[in-house]
């Protein structure tokens, strides 16, 4: 009885073991699935921070081991990475770097014109500057990256013109890219609605990412932008100099009642 009594207390234990184990699994699983978006937050949280910046030129955002040109990389920072500012100084030559932390463990130097922040005076006009010096694509990364951290800067009306026209004129560049590569005979054989091809279409994919939607004209087969940053503007922004312009572009596009 004894034997009977330790063979049910090991096996007892070892199914234990094996439940602690599986929800253990979960848990790291589920840590998997969710951290993206805690990282996400976080980012999106750290724009508060009163020495924040944001890489708005990343043809300049080179992290380097000290603050000179001339200084071995670290790495090259992406557009819209952001840093925290922990200390400036300006060279001989007349550059100025800032050095930043990427985490608590990663610091170095980068060229002040490659980050901008919203606690910075003039860093908005700068950033205005560059969205109007870009083109396609790459103006409404940088007006994105404004409208999200400037986010009482007075500049707002005119960063959101800029992108709705950016997203306009890059839905007509699609129409005319899609047009040509989709094939009327393969949408046909397939048996798939044409439009669904058009709506599936790989070059929407990073404007997708960037939150810009468009709607699609099946007679003309066209793409247009909704003309969310047009509606921004009149909703929020009724006396600015843009609002005419914004509700002009909303009637041309037929894309829903003017408010």
């Amino acid at each position: 009885m004894r034997f009977i009594a330790c063979l049910t207390r090991l096996q007892f234990n070892v199914l234990t073991l094996r439940l602690c184990f599986t929800g253990l699994c979960v848990l790291l699983l589920a840590c998997a699935v969710v951290a993206p978006s805690n990282a996400q937050a976080l980012k999106r949280r750290a724009l508060t921070g009163r020495n924040v910046a944001v890489v708005v030129d990343e043809r300049l955002a080179v992290l380097r081991s000290e603050p000179t040109l001339s200084a071995p990389l670290t790495q090259r920072l992406r557009r819209g990475r952001m840093v925290t500012i922990i200390g400036t100084r300006r060279t001989a030559d007349s550059v100025t770097f800032h050095r930043v932390a990427l985490t608590r463990r990663t610091r170095g130097w980068l060229q002040a014109e490659s980050i901008a922040s919203p606690f910075r005076a003039g860093d908005d006009v700068r950033l205005l500057n560059l969205i109007r010096a870009s083109e396609e694509f790459d103006r409404i990364a940088r007006a994105s990256i404004f409208l999200d951290a400037f986010t009482n800067s007075p500049l707002r009306p005119a960063v959101l013109m800029l992108y709705g026209e950016a997203a306009e004129a890059s839905a007509e560049k699609l129409s005319r890219e899609a047009q040509r590569r989709l094939d009327d005979g393969e949408m046909r054989a397939n048996g798939a609605p044409a439009h669904s091809y058009f709506l599936n279409y790989a070059g929407l994919d990073r404007f997708n990412r960037a939150g810009i939607k468009f709607t699609f004209d099946r007679a003309t087969k066209r793409f247009h932008y909704d003309g969310a940053s047009w509606r921004e503007i009149i909703r929020r922004h009724p006396r600015s100099a843009e609002s005419a312009p914004a509700r002009q572009r909303l009637e041309s596009l037929s894309v829903g009642p003017v408010r």
